[in-house]
């Protein structure tokens, strides 16, 4: 149900199709310091993932990726958890106006959490601003959508749509998100921004967690926006 992954993370993985592909989801849970929950891209809250989410403490926070990513279920978890802070990207609070959100997600980690988690708002995009999570103990990079690794054993019909959207096994967002970037300079920042943190894994919204290497898979997937002779990772 959930996979133990080191050091007070865990992911859950299940099958999600979209527009006609299987890109598979994939929610994380952190046990943070002071033993509560932080659940990142909440997934459907059925009885058996309750009970293996009561085994390892009390859901604390419940966090999306962005207003598009990670939301469907957070008012399972309210229901559930009645001390449970939902957390909303920006713009969230508008696409979700059926839920009172405790806190808005942006570039500073509450104090709760910051212990444990670092963060920052991926910006620069027209339409979607997503927040990146880092786990410190772990070494643990977590997204929604802007990194989309579909690897080798997804279904024919999903690894042709994701070599054109250029995401096959390459952790970069697809080809719309690359389109309607507004600001690039603002969009380097950001990668800068993640890429100071000392990780070396990547778990994604959608597709493959990449366990080893997640930071040169992160350099290699922004590529077209990082300018190696001044970003420093080349």
């Amino acid at each position: 149900m959930l996979e133990h992954r080191g050091h007070q993370l865990w992911t859950y993985e299940e099958p999600l199709r979209f527009l006609g592909f299987e890109i598979g989801r994939i929610m994380t849970v952190i046990r943070l310091s002071s033993g509560g929950l932080f659940v990142q891209s909440p997934a459907e809250l059925t009885p058996a993932l309750r009970s293996a989410l009561d085994d390892l403490g009390e859901v604390r926070f419940v966090a999306p990726a962005s207003k598009l990513h990670g939301h469907l279920y957070m008012e399972q978890y309210r229901e559930a958890y009645p001390r449970a802070e939902l957390l909303a990207a920006p713009g969230l609070e508008v696409r979700r106006s059926d839920l009172t959100f405790d806190q808005l997600l942006g570039d500073t980690p509450d104090p709760r959490w910051a212990p444990d988690i670092d963060q920052v708002a991926i910006l620069g995009n027209r339409w979607l601003t997503e927040i990146a999570f880092f786990h410190r103990p772990s070494g643990t990079v977590i997204l929604g959508d802007v990194g989309y690794p579909i690897g080798a054993d997804s279904p024919l019909k999903t690894r042709l749509m994701a070599r054109i959207a250029g995401v096959y096994q390459r952790v970069r967002p697809t080809l719309d998100y690359r389109l309607t970037v507004k600001n690039e300079a603002t969009l380097r920042r950001s990668i800068r921004d993640l890429l100071a943190w000392d990780f070396d894994r990547v778990i994604p919204g959608h597709g493959e967690i990449v366990e080893t290497g997640g930071k040169q898979a992160v350099i290699d997937g922004f590529d077209w926006i990082l300018d190696p002779s001044v970003s420093g990772w080349r």
